[in-house]
């Protein structure tokens, strides 16, 4: 971690991933990636399956999860 990143505290949010947005289920200040396990911030949240409801750190683990499942 570098003087920028802010370590992740708080309670683990659950969400309800939509086309565009996400809905908050119960609340909380971060969410785990599903490929990595690393916590998201809620305000950094960009990227996730809406079929599949789950959340991903960036660009490159929501492909490897589609790789993995061959989508």
């Amino acid at each position: 971690m570098n003087r920028f990143e802010k370590p992740v505290t708080g309670n683990e949010a659950q969400l309800r991933y939509l086309d565009a947005d996400f809905k908050i289920v119960r609340g909380g200040s971060f969410v785990r990636c599903a490929v990595t396990g690393v916590p998201i911030p809620i305000e950094e949240l960009r990227y996730w399956s809406v079929a599949r409801q789950e959340p991903y750190l960036d660009a490159a683990a929501a492909l490897k999860r589609y790789q993995e499942l061959g989508e």
